[in-house]
C-alpha cells in the first residue's frame, strides 16, 4: 500500500469542518440543523469590501502579486496596529498571507523538530497541536482552566520552560473558549521568559477586535522588549466576515522575516490579487459594519450565556471575547464527543467536542453564537429537550 512519509501519521484536523460535513449532510436530507459548530460569522462581507474586489478585478489585477503582498495593503496594516495599539511597526515585517493559518504552520515549522518543545494552549485552536506533533517537536500544554475564566497562570507556565523550549503559543481572545489573557499575566510570563531570550512567542490575535464589556486588547506587539522574538498572527476573517475570502497576515521579526517569505513562495507564490484590494477597503473604509457585527455577537453572547446557565447539567462562563462559548456538561453525564454526536443527530444542533480542542477539553462543547437571536433561542429550547430526555435514560 502506497504511504506518505511517518511524519503524516502525527498531523491531525480541525474537527469543526467534519461537524460541518455531517451538518450540511443531515440538512440535504431534509434535517432541520441549527449549525453552532463552525467559527463563521453568519453576516455577509460589508459590500464596500466586495465592490473594492469587483473593482480591482475590472482594473486588472489578474496577475501575481510580491510574495509579501502589495505595499498599499502591508502598509494599512501598520496604520491599522498603530491605531489601535498604539506601536510602529515596518511594514517590511508584515507577510500577508492567505489566512491565518499559513503563518502557524511557518512559526512551527521554523522551530519544531525533534528535541524541542513548544508550548501551546490547551484546550486551544487543533492546528497548534496537530502542526507541532507534524514537526516532531513536543506538545507541552498551557493549561487553560474555566476556574481561571480560561486564561493561564504565568507562574504554572514559567515551570515549563526550559532550553528546549524553542516556542510558546499565546491566543486571546481564545479560540474554543472566548477567554482574554489579563495583561498582569501576560507581563509576569514575559518577566520570567527574560531568561530565555532564545524562546520565541507567536501570539495569535484573530479575535482582538472581538471583545464585550469595555475590554480593552492587549496586543504583545506593546511589549518592545519581546520585539526581536515576537510573531503575532491577525487577519480579516472574523471582523468583516471573510472567511472564504482567505487572507491575514504575520508579524515577523527582521531575523525571521526572510525565512517566512520563501516559505510562501515555496508553498502559495502570493495571495489573490483582488482578496488583497478588498482587505485594503477593509481596514482603510468605514469600520460601521465591523461595529454593529460585534455589537450583533455581544447581545447573542448574553443570550446564549443566559440560556445555558438555566439548563440542568450545564454551566457557562462568561466569554470575554471571540463568539464562542464553552459550556461545562459534565453534569449532563456524557462525555463530550458523544454530547456532540447525539446532539447533532437526534435534536438537529451541530457543535464542537471540547476533546477536539485538547485532552483539557473534555467535560465541554463549544457553541458558536455567529448565528442569529433566531437559531440560538431554537437551539437552546432542542438543547433543553435533549438534556431533560437524557437524564431519563
Amino acid at each position: 500500500m502506497i504511504r506518505p512519509v511517518a511524519a503524516f501519521d502525527r498531523l491531525g484536523t480541525e474537527t469543526a469542518f467534519e461537524v460541518l460535513a455531517r451538518a450540511q449532510q443531515l440538512a440535504a436530507e431534509g434535517r432541520d440543523i441549527i449549525n453552532l459548530g463552525i467559527g463563521q460569522p453568519d453576516f455577509r462581507t460589508p459590500d464596500h469590501i466586495v465592490e473594492a474586489a469587483k473593482r480591482a478585478l475590472d482594473e486588472g489585477a489578474h496577475g501575481y502579486t510580491a510574495a509579501a503582498g502589495i505595499p498599499a495593503l502591508r502598509k494599512a496594516v501598520t496604520v491599522d496596529l498603530h491605531k489601535r495599539h498604539g506601536v510602529d511597526v515596518d511594514e517590511r515585517a508584515v507577510l500577508i498571507a492567505p489566512g491565518a493559518k499559513p503563518i502557524m504552520y511557518f512559526t512551527i515549522l521554523m522551530f519544531g523538530e525533534p528535541g524541542a518543545e513548544i508550548l501551546y494552549p490547551n484546550p486551544g485552536f487543533p492546528i497548534y497541536e496537530s502542526m507541532i506533533a507534524y514537526t516532531g517537536a513536543k506538545p507541552v500544554p498551557i493549561e487553560l482552566h474555566e476556574s481561571a475564566g480560561f486564561s493561564f497562570d504565568a507562574d504554572q507556565v514559567l515551570s515549563r520552560v526550559n532550553e528546549r523550549t524553542r516556542l510558546i503559543i499565546l491566543n486571546s481572545p481564545g479560540n474554543p473558549t472566548g477567554g482574554v489573557i489579563p495583561a498582569a499575566q501576560i507581563e509576569r510570563l514575559l518577566e520570567g521568559l527574560e531568561a530565555y531570550p532564545d524562546c520565541v512567542i507567536l501570539s495569535d490575535e484573530v479575535y482582538s477586535k472581538i471583545l464585550y464589556e469595555g475590554r480593552k486588547h492587549v496586543s504583545l506587539l506593546s511589549y518592545p522588549q519581546i520585539r526581536d522574538r515576537l510573531i503575532v498572527i491577525d487577519g480579516w476573517s472574523k471582523t468583516y466576515a471573510m472567511t472564504g475570502w482567505r487572507v491575514g497576515y504575520g508579524i515577523f521579526p527582521e531575523a525571521l522575516f526572510p525565512h517566512a517569505e520563501r516559505l510562501a513562495v515555496n508553498s502559495y507564490s502570493c495571495v489573490n490579487a483582488a482578496t488583497q484590494f478588498a482587505a485594503l477597503a477593509a481596514l482603510e473604509g468605514p469600520q460601521d459594519d465591523a461595529a454593529r457585527m460585534v455589537a450583533a455577537f455581544d447581545e447573542r453572547r448574553k443570550l446564549i450565556v443566559r440560556e445555558l446557565n438555566t439548563i440542568p447539567g450545564v454551566r457557562c462562563a462568561d466569554p470575554g471575547g471571540a463568539f464562542y462559548t464553552f459550556p461545562n456538561i459534565t453534569g449532563t453525564g456524557l462525555d463530550s464527543r458523544t454530547f456532540q454526536r447525539r446532539l447533532l443527530d437526534e435534536s438537529g444542533i451541530a457543535v464542537v467536542s471540547g476533546t477536539s480542542f485538547g485532552a483539557l477539553g473534555e467535560g465541554y462543547v463549544r457553541f458558536s453564537y455567529a448565528a442569529s437571536t433566531e437559531a440560538i433561542s431554537e437551539a437552546m429550547r432542542r438543547l433543553r429537550t435533549f438534556v431533560e430526555a437524557s437524564a431519563v435514560k
